[in-house]
């Protein structure tokens, strides 16, 4: 193998593929990334095992082919030495002796090279019917939810994203069973086989790195044990968790006892205010009473003090509720809403609260209260 090539065009792929590398990993091989150069161009692999990411660089970017091949090579030294080259062209070859050889006109460095067949074959296949996405959509789908997942692995199966999709219904939610985050989406046309997938949070955040902002489609290819999305010239697999996803369909009422609406800036803004006096060991706890047309706000730090907030709101009915929660969790929920009202929904003091848009109810927010009362 032997080409040229420039540093900005090989550091943008280096920056996809080294995301598929865990710095944790205790197997040397999968501490490496694969180069493999052909006619089309040059194809670059890593991964862990639980996540793989595969580039492609057109052999219109490359300056110079000398002679096809691959070759597997330490992907932190590689990253490394390319990004602190300067901005020039880089020559990368490989030697007789198991070594690549990486030289500009000033610097030069050789790097061992691992067995080319010791590297985990990949299988990134399409499936038969893709589902196609605007990756700007998918991104804002996951931002949405990914937050409420909980980071407890004793629970595996409540890591990671539950994506259902039935006809053209999407939903995706998140859960750690004390918060919920619920996003339905329509899709442009009916999907032929029912999807119920749960997909590994922290793949999902790689996955979403690597996003830039142009708006273009990305496609979902299923299959049993992994998801594979592609887009532009990357592709990225995750494995799935094993396991059943908890029904959560039962835990959003129909019904409400009362229904507040306020300005979510104004809210998030008084609750962020309030929070100050909050602690972890007290669950970040929070209190919120409903008034005539008002809500307040309040919380407190015994031996440091008290905080006291009061903003407008409106009611469906003339029922008043007291009830606590935490800030953390409630805060983080309203991250997700883009909207410039939203409505509060509560049946009594200790069932669960529901936020969503008074516009638009396809992002649904659960947290459940804290009993203090």
């Amino acid at each position: 193998m032997k080409f040229k090539i420039k540093k900005a065009i090989l550091m943008e792929h280096l920056n996809h593929v080294i995301k598929g590398i865990s710095s944790k990993n205790l197997i040397p091989i999968l501490n490496c990334i694969k180069f493999e150069l052909t006619d089309d161009g040059l194809y670059m692999m890593s991964t862990d095992n639980e996540i793989a990411i595969k580039t492609f660089i057109s052999k219109n970017e490359i300056e110079e082919i000398g002679c096809y091949g691959e070759i597997v090579v330490s992907g932190k030294f590689i990253y490394e030495i390319i990004r602190k080259l300067p901005n020039t062209i880089i020559n990368i070859e490989e030697l007789v002796d198991s070594k690549l050889y990486i030289y500009t006109d000033n610097s030069s460095f050789n790097l061992n090279c691992n067995n080319v067949n010791d590297f985990p074959s990949l299988e990134l296949e399409d499936s038969l019917n893709p589902i196609i996405l605007s990756k700007k959509l998918f991104k804002t789908i996951i931002n949405q939810t990914v937050f409420a997942t909980s980071n407890q692995e004793s629970r595996p199966v409540l890591t990671g994203i539950n994506l259902k999709i039935n006809g053209n219904l999407l939903e995706c939610t998140a859960t750690d069973s004390y918060r919920l985050s619920k996003k339905i989406v329509n899709l442009d046309k009916d999907v032929e086989d029912n999807v119920n997938i749960l997909i590994p949070t922290r793949n999902l955040n790689e996955l979403v790195k690597l996003f830039d902002e142009d708006d273009e489609e990305i496609q979902l290819h299923i299959f049993n044990n992994k998801i594979i999305f592609k887009f532009e010239n990357i592709i990225f697999m995750s494995r799935l968790i094993n396991g059943t996803y908890p029904d959560t369909s039962m835990l959003i009422p129909n019904e409400f006892e009362l229904k507040i609406k306020v300005n979510l800036k104004d809210f998030y803004d008084s609750l962020d205010r309030a929070s100050l006096l909050t602690n972890e060991d007290d669950k970040n706890t929070i209190k919120l009473e409903s008034l005539e047309d008002k809500i307040r706000i309040y919380s407190n730090i015994p031996e440091i003090g008290n905080v006291e907030e009061t903003i407008n709101a409106t009611k469906n009915n003339d029922n008043n509720i007291k009830i606590a929660f935490s800030s953390r969790y409630m805060l983080e929920a309203l991250k997700a809403l883009d909207c410039e009202e939203i409505e509060l929904k509560f049946n009594n003091e200790v069932k669960p609260i529901i936020i969503n848009d008074v516009e638009n109810d396809n992002l649904i927010e659960l947290i459940l209260p804290i009993r203090t009362y």
